[in-house]
């Protein structure tokens, strides 16, 4: 974890969004790119995911995506030098842009001074692999609570090595973004869009499915970055839809649920509730779910659809409720 620290822009503005001077906003091209870090004495930290999209049609592209309105407070996980940020804000009521990298957060605050309505953090997004930082979180509720009808939003150029748990651990939140608009590596988004029986469907899929409409709106080459990253990218366009959300009656339960049974992909759907309801569940409670819901005990998970996991998580859940309620009958009785 980095130090923490918070800063805000200029007070001077005549509204929210407005520049402060009337200064052109610098495009991010690879020409701006170099030349700011050899001012800074620094390079792109590859440990850090930093890879900067330099094809300006694209960023505009990623900007119009997010289909911004003025009562939006936009989260931006990775701040770089600013230049998505100086985009965004003009559009929104607010944005929170975190960024781990002093040296950058250095370099997008000489952008970002202008803006009275960016809120800048020096934090690691995350407290850990399931956890956001809470500071992240609170500097978002903070502006969504300023104004009545504000909607949270995401529009962010994802650093590769956290962008699955970013995305993952806000649909855990009781209050998760409306969308998502962010480049990740290619072959994330194509887990996010993965249909069953397909290599790249899993717990990851469900999860975000289970909860939200997602669309591939790009896919881009590594020539669009600077540096350059090894594999192909893509631009997504997450959409919360809470008749979907509604269906889940725990949501903590379906994703520890369906993270265990994806966790040996290559076994058969039995072994899978026999290994996640444990060893000393009678078998036949096992056959009998699997029997009652028309599942073969000899599938497997990857051929499951959403409805099926669904249905299969509830049983196995209606199970576990079953036998810790006996279990706390026995603990009663004992101590009696």
């Amino acid at each position: 974890m980095t130090n923490q620290g918070c800063w805000q822009g200029s007070k001077t503005a005549r509204f929210a969004g407005e520049l402060a001077m009337d200064e052109p906003i610098r495009k991010q091209t690879v020409s701006f790119l170099i030349r700011r870090f050899t001012e800074a004495g620094i390079r792109p930290r590859t440990r850090h995911g930093q890879n900067f999209l330099i094809d300006l049609n694209l960023q505009e592209l990623l900007v119009k995506t997010a289909a911004l309105e003025p009562r939006d407070v936009v989260l931006e996980v990775g701040s770089g030098t600013g230049s998505l940020t100086a985009m965004v804000a003009p559009k929104v009521a607010a944005v929170v842009t975190a960024e781990i990298d002093p040296q950058l957060f250095q370099l997008a605050s000489e952008e970002l001074y202008r803006f009275s309505n960016v809120t800048m953090l020096r934090i690691d997004a995350l407290a850990s692999k399931n956890h956001l930082n809470p500071q992240l979180l609170e500097a978002v509720r903070s502006k969504l609570a300023e104004e009545p009808g504000r909607v949270f939003k995401v529009v962010s150029n994802l650093p590769f090595h956290v962008a699955t748990p970013i995305l993952t651990n806000l649909l855990a939140e009781d209050e998760p973004p409306r969308t998502m608009t962010v480049t990740i590596q290619r072959e994330l988004a194509d887990r996010l869009v993965a249909s069953p029986s397909t290599k790249d469907y899993g717990s990851l899929s469900l999860w975000v499915q289970s909860q939200c409409r997602v669309e591939i709106v790009r896919i881009l080459p590594p020539s669009v970055f600077w540096p350059r990253p090894k594999v192909h990218s893509a631009i997504v366009h997450i959409e919360l839809d809470e008749e979907r959300r509604q269906r889940i009656p725990d949501r903590e339960f379906f994703h520890d649920f369906i993270r265990a049974i994806f966790a040996h992909r290559r076994k058969f759907l039995r072994s899978d509730l026999i290994s996640v309801l444990g060893r000393e569940t009678d078998k036949s409670v096992v056959d009998e779910i699997l029997s009652r819901l028309g599942l073969s005990p000899m599938a497997r998970a990857e051929q499951l659809d959403l409805d099926q996991m669904l249905a299969l998580c509830e049983a196995v859940r209606a199970v576990r409720g079953t036998a810790s309620s006996a279990e706390r009958k026995g603990a009663s009785r004992n101590q009696s």
